[in-house]
């Protein structure tokens, strides 16, 4: 008998701090893949919003049920699509840990992060060029303190370095990206290895 593994499912989280380019690329990203994608931002509680917007750094309290309620809206959309795509700052490994509950919950979904590596400078340069958006160029720098840098033991994570051109950024997202989905590709096996 020919049995079909179960279809895996894949959410994959655009994260870095402000100004990194995570809708630039997470929106790309979900055209070319023709995937559902949810803007992090839009899920924040208008008091959240209300504290970036003074320059007021966001507490751990302040990001618990925005990551589940941004989690759980992920895992929503699988059931239009196998890939999602998210932008989340993630600046905590304890916080991509709450995205990746997911995986725990749902046997069939992988999560991955893609992390946008870049410098306080840069940064600082790109969040000052913003118009109408409520992060603050004050908050690079609350951001970058609390950033922990994804370790070598988080296998689910893609580092791409955004000091190159947004081109390449892009072209070099999407292609790790599909890589990473072409490892899900499982053959129809007949239940014998060989």
């Amino acid at each position: 008998m020919t049995t079909q593994p179960p279809e895996i499912e894949t959410i994959f989280v655009v994260g870095g701090p402000a100004g990194c380019g995570k809708t630039t690329v997470a929106s790309y990203l979900a055209e070319q893949l023709g995937a559902p994608y949810l803007e992090g931002d839009d899920f924040h509680p208008a008091s959240n919003k209300a504290k970036m917007a003074n320059g007021t750094p966001l507490s751990d309290a302040d990001r618990w049920d925005w990551l589940i309620t941004l989690r759980n809206e992920a895992v929503k959309q699988l059931q239009k699509s196998n890939t999602v795509i998210v932008t989340c700052s993630a600046l905590k490994r304890k916080y991509r840990d709450v995205i990746r509950v997911a995986s725990y919950e749902h046997p069939t979904v992988q999560v991955h992060f893609i992390y946008l590596s870049v410098d306080e400078k840069t940064l600082q340069q790109r969040v000052k060029a913003r118009v109408g958006h409520y992060m603050k160029e004050t908050m690079v720098h609350s951001q970058m303190e609390t950033l922990e840098e994804p370790s070598p033991d988080e296998f689910d994570v893609i580092k791409i370095d955004v000091r190159q051109d947004a081109e390449a950024v892009r072209t070099n997202a999407l292609t790790m990206v599909r890589a990473k989905l072409k490892e899900y590709e499982t053959p129809i096996t007949n239940g014998h290895s060989d």
